[in-house]
């Protein structure tokens, strides 16, 4: 599994890069705080495999990287080639780059 940084990420957002960043927690963490991704629930991500790019960087995040992790190994075992973890996931977003995003 290939994992991307929050730095590295930022970088991607700071640039204007074209990627697919995928929130992988459920709905109620999202109302809690969010980093700009497109919430896909673990749990409906693969009867929305539709949504995800084939072609372009897809970085998928939950809150600490564990169901991120999880759903990066599924996504792979389907043939995706282009997906990352953010490693640390939301929380390391809130702890390193942005300390307005609510901690839960």
């Amino acid at each position: 599994m290939k994992e991307i940084t929050v730095t590295e990420l930022k970088q991607l957002k700071d640039s204007n890069a074209d990627f697919q960043l995928i929130d992988v927690r459920e709905p109620h963490e999202f109302e809690i705080c969010e980093i700009g991704g497109e919430l896909i629930s673990m749990g409906e991500v693969m009867e929305n495999l539709d949504k995800i790019s084939k072609t372009k960087q897809v970085v998928v995040h939950c809150k600490s990287g564990g169901r991120s992790g999880a759903i990066c190994n599924a996504l792979e075992a389907r043939g995706f080639t282009n997906v990352y973890n953010l490693k640390g996931g939301i929380l390391a977003w809130a702890n390193e780059i942005d300390s307005s995003v609510t901690k839960y």
